[in-house]
C-alpha cells in the first residue's frame, strides 16, 4: 500500500516523540531470528537505546545491522464491512547498525533516555554512579534509513457497502487518565516531585 508511505522526516519525529517503546530485531550467531521490545529515544538524528553489559541481545546488536520497528496506534478506522475496517497508526521502522556510545556521549544518551520517560527528572536524582556506568551498555543508531507509513483515513467501502444501512467513521482512542502512586517505602513529608506532578498534570 504506497499511499500509506511517508519520507516526512517531521512525521518520523513526531512518530518517536509520542511512544517509547521500540521492537529491536537482529539475527544471533546461529542465524535465529530475535525481536524484543525495549525503551527508545531519539537523540538528534541517531535513535538510542540502554541496557545491561549482560544483556545477550544488547552485545549482539551492538556494531550489527539491525532494525527496530515503533508503533503509534491512534485508534480504529470503523467500516461497513469487518473485511475494510483496519487500525489507524503511525508506524517506523529504522534500520542500521548499532554504535557503542562512551564517556561524555554515554552519559548524555542517558541523560535523554530519562528525561524521555519522564521529564525533569534528571535534576531530581542524583547522577550515575562509575559501577553503573559499567554495568550499562548505550548504543545508538543513526536515523539515516527509515520506512514509515501512516494509516489516518477513512475506510475504503466498496459501493455496495456505501449504500447500506452499516455505520462507518473512526473511533480515536483518548489519552488515558494517568496516575501516581507513592513507594510504601517512601518517608513520610517527602512531596512528589515536580516530574511527576507535571507528567501527571500533561496527560
Amino acid at each position: 500500500m504506497p499511499e500509506l508511505m511517508s519520507r516526512d522526516r517531521s512525521a518520523l519525529d513526531a512518530l518517536l516523540a509520542s511512544t517509547i517503546v521500540g521492537h529491536v530485531a537482529y539475527v544471533d550467531e546461529t542465524g535465529a531470528p530475535g525481536l524484543l521490545p525495549t525503551a527508545v529515544a531519539r537523540w538528534g538524528d541517531e535513535l538510542v537505546v540502554h541496557g545491561s553489559t549482560g544483556s545477550r541481545w544488547m552485545r549482539l546488536v551492538a556494531g550489527a545491522a539491525a532494525a527496530v520497528s515503533i508503533t503509534a496506534v491512534d485508534g480504529v478506522i470503523v467500516a461497513r464491512s469487518a473485511f475494510e475496517s483496519s487500525l489507524a497508526y503511525r508506524s517506523a521502522v529504522v534500520f542500521g547498525a548499532f554504535r557503542r556510545l562512551d564517556g561524555d556521549e554515554k552519559l548524555e544518551a542517558l541523560d535523554v533516555l530519562t528525561e524521555r520517560l519522564l521529564p525533569g527528572r534528571v535534576a531530581e536524582v542524583r547522577r550515575p554512579t562509575k559501577k553503573e556506568l559499567a554495568a550499562t551498555l548505550v548504543l545508538a543508531m543513526p536515523l539515516d534509513e527509515w520506512s514509515l507509513r501512516v494509516s489516518d483515513g477513512w475506510s475504503e467501502d466498496p459501493d455496495d457497502d456505501i449504500a447500506s444501512d452499516a455505520w462507518a467513521g473512526v473511533v480515536r482512542f483518548g489519552a488515558r487518565p494517568t496516575s501516581a502512586a507513592v513507594a510504601p517505602d517512601v518517608r513520610g513529608g517527602i512531596p512528589m516531585p515536580p516530574s511527576v506532578t507535571g507528567f501527571r498534570a500533561a496527560h
